[in-house]
């Protein structure tokens, strides 16, 4: 099994990282695992399509209709000419 030191980790760091262990119910090295494994995969499970991005955020609303909106015709480009 391979280790890792981090020298020079940030207190405030380390002190939230032992908060959200605590609430979690990990030791500090298993939280610090979870947090690399859920950040070093998730960008390989997501993709970088932004149709598929807006479909996945706006999906819990299931499917309707959106209403067309009416609008004026353009006004005409004034002329300062005359």
């Amino acid at each position: 099994m391979n280790s890792i030191i981090i020298d020079n980790f940030d207190d405030d760091l380390i002190v939230r990282l032992q908060k959200r262990a605590e609430h979690s119910g990990r030791s500090l090295e298993a939280e610090a695992k979870e947090i690399l494994r859920a950040v070093l995969t998730k960008n390989e499970e997501n993709s970088l399509n932004l149709a598929a991005k807006i479909e996945q955020r706006f999906s819990h609303f299931g499917d309707f209709e959106i209403p067309i909106i009416s609008r004026d015709s353009l006004r005409e480009i004034p002329n300062f000419e005359d």
